[in-house]
């Protein structure tokens, strides 16, 4: 029984039609249960489903152009739909019992349906009406269908006849354009309205099926029909101008034969039935090459690809869309020339001058199998290891597996066969040395084979179940694979060397020194280095089709429909996309060299920036990355969120135009000025957000301008506090007042201490109690009396004033400086990317576009921002005169903005708001690098108590670390105890002991310190060495313990 190469199966009801779509990877699947499901066959889901038809849907058609669906079912309605609205436009109506077919003419707007009430209706689905009625069956009509090219339709009976219908005259007379035909005569109107007219007529009987006939088909370019009926037989038929005939009968079907079509690309015919199985059948022989066999389901009907070799078939619990043969073409590379087999030639072809020669013809070696079936070369392998001569291995499929090794010259033309031929059958075979080869026998034994074909050693494979041999790169040894995993070999010892878990490996590819390979299933990439030691590995959701090595090293490999790159690493993306699946030959400059299904060479333009650019990253050559961000056009959002994945959101920013974007990455890199220009175009949000950030580093200054823009006068207030600027706190007390915002009002004379301003406020609000509470308490003893006759007047009590009452003024500021003081960190590698290159690396300055002068002020002029390494910059990195115009002439462009305040600039309260963003190039050390836009701050370190607990087994310093379920741990451990509340007290004791807390500044958190245990020196002499271990200081002592043990006893 062959094995079928199954593309797509699906579960589901019986399946009773199928379509395939003529250019998207879709089928349509027509159940029994009344549904229609749409199928992504490629990728292997169900994309749509569609369910008005009450009862059976037997037949189902994709139009060629438009997104129509035309179904027909037992409700004897036929329905079209239109996919992409997912809906039914209309319904046709005029079937009196079931509908088993329905197909759209691939030129005219018809549909022709077949029913069960003997007759073959013809619809207009435009003008949505019937335009013919065939009658002549005299049975259930099984199926109907138009001829690709001519004005024929064949039809099936149950009255066992296959007939084939002229439609000339239906054409002449509905298709615009064409003659029309005299209807005048009296007998011509009775014709029309009796019996339909003779817009299409019988032009043929096929009898000669000895029970009803389910299904006929034509040939696509023959003048040819096949048939199947209920006798289990396939008729296949021949036609001319004037007669038909039966050519010959096929049989070996042992039930009724559901359905029969030729396949569109081979002289072949498939055929399917009742009795389990699909059958091929060889056209020119006659005779049955190819049975697949399902164990328990019956098939109904077949459907062929248009122009694929892609076939489909329905059955009881679903359908299979299946290939009678593999397409890939055997090949192999080596250095600048490809061999590969085609037509029964080994040929080669050059890469440098696109030469492409037969070698050696091989009708006499390779099996003279049927076309189209299979049997053909499946792998080609060229021997790498002698340079003497030329060997390949060829692999079969026929006869259960075969090899042939085939000794041949580059020089020959093609015309004479192989010099040196050796044939044997195997499941896998491979070059191990100059003259010895590899076997994988049938038994499955390895052998070692010399050219003559002698079998020189004989051995058990040490993986169960191996079945396939690859090249493993070095003389002497092979990769296995098994139904899991791979395994590399070493023949000589006989050893395993290393073993990787990796399912169904097809292909092993090696890079050009043998150092990597990548080892490709069919959704799966994994690649490893020569030792088999896992790298990386990705998997799709489409088949794998091939790849191979550019000289980076950077992998490329080709799906169904896409070529994309993978780096070892793991990093991975899109190159391109695929109109047909091409087999990925050899990188050459910025071509992908691939061969097609038909065995021609093609080239493919191809650009791989973006993965060399990932690979500077990943090796931190950044003279490589700041070249291409220079010359290169990296873009897209693919490449902007790896670079903020992978921490370079600096190096995104150079790449980015769109403001919303370039804002985010400024945020992300800290790069204040940056986001502050571009803030102006977005609006309110942006300017919240950019608060924040500034606010999270210091700058408090571009903090005030944001509150201003957004108008939070509550922050501001509170911004004036902390930074102790009483002069714009007193200006803001102003603005409340002219707003009305009595709360404001008591917040900002709260925070200016002002207490007689707060009882003011306070009094005009009705609030006389209050008012003369916070008058008494602070000793405004005048306004306290003058409060206290109000209270007495409005016959209000006096309330109690509390003698332990406390003052509440504002707190001291911890720092009235301009901007708080920053971390002074090291300058990184990539900030050359904003001083234009000018570095010590030998990449000259390059001069950048306009549109990027504020990424290059954020970190142009920042002499003063290095810290101690001020002195190594001088020369190169100080700020040059065109800067500081270009900085000038910002911070003057927002001077005349009015500032932040927008339309309360007539309230003169920003008079130096210029300091603002002038300052913020100039001055302060937050600002001279745009808020250290380049430069990472040092990452905290661990603290001491976590390596009390890793470098001690000792509870107390476990319970002093705070790692309260370790030590309980320990004890259960060492000495099992289960209950461990008894030493709660001490175990807290334990904790605080081991920390002292020190007060900081006002209104600021207290400083956290450990304490640890002298180090003890190490030996004696005249330096000390500290112990590597650090533990905590111990509140509990020895001496303390027993003294208690003692008090217990």
């Amino acid at each position: 029984m062959d094995k079928m190469l199954t593309k797509f199966e699906s579960k589901s009801n019986r399946v009773k039609g199928l379509s395939f779509h003529p250019i998207r990877p879709w089928i349509l699947a027509a159940l029994h249960n009344g549904h229609i499901q749409l199928w992504d066959y490629r990728m292997g889901t169900c994309l749509d489903r569609f369910e008005e038809h009450e009862g059976p849907v037997r037949g189902v058609d994709f139009h060629r152009v438009q997104p129509l669906i035309v179904s027909g079912g037992d409700d004897y309605k036929v329905k079209v739909w239109d996919y992409k609205l997912r809906r039914c436009l209309f319904t046709l109506l005029g079937h009196l019992d079931y509908i088993r077919t329905v197909q759209f003419h691939t030129d005219y707007p018809w549909i022709v349906s077949a029913s069960d009430d003997q007759t073959i209706r013809i619809w207009n689905w435009q003008s949505r009406n019937c335009i013919s009625v065939l009658t002549g069956h005299n049975h259930y009509v099984m199926c109907a269908s138009f001829h690709p090219k001519e004005d024929m339709i064949v039809s099936a009976s149950l009255d066992q006849t296959v007939r084939v219908w002229d439609t000339t005259g239906l054409r002449k007379k509905t298709v615009r354009g064409a003659p029309t035909q005299d209807d005048g005569t009296v007998v011509a109107r009775v014709n029309n309205e009796l019996f339909g007219g003779n817009d299409a007529i019988v032009k043929y009987v096929l009898e000669g099926h000895e029970r009803g006939v389910n299904w006929a088909s034509f040939h696509p370019t023959l003048p040819l029909v096949i048939s199947g009926a209920d006798d289990r037989q396939v008729k296949l038929w021949r036609m001319n101008e004037t007669k038909a005939w039966e050519v010959d009968t096929m049989r070996g079907h042992t039930n009724n034969v559901s359905c029969a079509l030729f396949h569109p690309k081979h002289e072949l015919i498939v055929s399917n039935s009742e009795d389990r199985t699909i059958r091929v059948w060889d056209i020119s022989k006659r005779l049955g090459v190819q049975t697949f066999r399902r164990e328990s389901d019956r098939f109904w009907v077949l459907a062929a690809h248009p122009d694929q070799n892609l076939l489909a078939a329905g059955h009881d619990s679903g359908m299979i869309v299946f290939k009678l043969e593999r397409e890939r073409p055997a090949f192999d590379v080596l250095a600048n020339k490809c061999f590969y087999v085609k037509e029964r030639y080994l040929r080669m072809h050059e890469f440098s001058n696109s030469k492409d020669v037969p070698l050696v013809s091989l009708r006499r070696t390779t099996s003279n199998a049927t076309p189209g079936i299979g049997g053909g070369p499946r792998t080609l392998t060229y021997n790498s290891l002698n340079k003497a001569e030329n060997n390949v291995l060829i692999l079969s499929d026929s006869e259960g597996g075969t090899y042939e090794l085939i000794t041949f010259s580059t020089e020959s033309t093609g015309a004479g066969d192989a010099q040196d031929v050796r044939r044997g059958n195997a499941l896998s075979a491979v070059f191990i040395a100059r003259d010895r080869f590899a076997v994988l026998d049938k038994t499955r034994q390895l052998l070692v084979k010399n050219f003559q074909n002698d079998v020189v050693k004989r051995s058990t494979p040490p993986l169960a179940g191996v079945d396939g041999l690859f090249f493993a790169g070095t003389s002497g040894r092979i990769l296995m694979k098994s139904e899991d995993r791979v395994l590399l070999y070493d023949l000589q010892a006989r050893k395993n060397i290393s073993e990787l878990q990796v399912p169904r490996v097809k292909y092993v590819i090696w890079n050009n020194d043998f150092s990597l390979v990548a080892l490709i299933s069919k959704h799966q990439v994994v690649l490893a280095n020569k030792q088999l030691e896992q790298l990386c590995a990705v998997t799709e959701t489409v088949r794998l089709k091939g790849g191979c090595w550019d000289s980076k090293p950077v992998f490329l490999y080709s799906t169904l429909n896409h070529v994309k790159y993978l780096l070892s690493n793991g990093d991975k993306g899109i190159v391109r996309g695929l109109d047909a699946p091409l087999y990925v030959a050899k990188v050459q400059g910025n071509a992908l060299l691939c061969l097609d299904r038909e065995g021609k060479m093609r080239t493919v333009e191809i650009d791989i920036t973006e993965a060399i650019f990932k690979l500077a990253l990943e090796r931190k050559d950044y003279a490589e990355i700041m070249r291409m961000v220079k010359h290169s056009r990296l873009c897209g959002q693919a490449i902007i969120s790896y670079l903020q994945d992978k921490g370079y959101p600096e190096v995104a920013l150079h790449f980015v135009h769109d403001s919303k974007t370039r804002f985010k990455l400024a945020l992300a890199c800290g790069n204040i000025q940056v986001a502050m220009n571009v803030a102006h175009d977005l609006g309110d949000d942006a300017w919240r957000q950019l608060g924040v950030e500034a606010l999270r580093q210091g700058n408090h200054e571009v903090v005030e301008m944001s509150y201003q823009k957004t108008k939070e006068f509550e922050c501001l207030s509170f911004l004036y506090l902390i930074t102790g600027n009483t002069d714009k706190l007193r200006k803001m007390q102003k603005i409340a007042e002219m707003r009305g915002d009595v709360m404001s009002c008591v917040h900002n004379a709260l925070f200016l201490g002002d207490v007689e301003e707060r009882v003011k406020i306070i009094e005009s609000t009705g609030q006389l109690s209050l008012a003369y509470l916070a008058a008494k308490t602070h000793g405004l003893e005048e306004t306290a009396d003058r409060l206290e006759e109000l209270l007495l007047a409005s016959n209000l009590a006096i309330p109690t004033v509390n003698p332990n009452a406390s003052l509440l003024q504002p707190p001291t500021p911890i720092l009235r400086t301009e901007n708080w003081p920053l971390l002074a960190v090291g300058k990184s590698a990539l900030s050359d990317l904003a001083d234009g290159g000018s570095s010590s690396k030998g990449v000259s300055s390059i001069k950048v576009d306009d549109a990027d002068d504020d990424f290059h002020d954020a970190a142009g002029g920042a002499g003063s921002s290095w810290g101690a390494d001020d002195d190594l910059f001088d020369d190169e990195g100080g700020i040059t005169g065109a800067e500081e115009k270009k900085t000038a002439g910002k911070a003057g462009k927002e001077k005349a903005a009015g500032g932040g305040w927008g339309d309360d600039d007539d309230l003169d309260l920003s008079d130096d708001e210029d300091k603002v963003v002038g300052k913020a190039n100039s001055s302060s050390p937050t600002s001279k690098a745009g808020g250290f836009d380049y430069f990472a701050a040092p990452t905290a370190g661990n603290p001491p108590t976590s390596s009390w607990c890793s470098e001690s087994t000792h509870c107390a310093d476990h319970f002093a670390a705070g790692s309260v379920e370790s030590a309980i741990q320990l004890l259960n451990r060492q000495i099992a105890a289960v209950n461990v509340s008894p030493i709660k007290q001490q175990a807290l004791s334990l904790f605080l002991g081991s920390t002292a807390y020190l007060p900081g500044l006002p209104s600021m958190p207290v400083n956290r310190s450990y304490l640890v245990k002298d180090s003890a020196p190490a030996a004696t002499g005249t330096s000390k060495q500290t112990s590597t271990k650090t533990l905590p200081v111990l509140s509990l002592k020895v001496a303390v313990l027993l003294e208690q043990l003692k008090q217990a006893y």
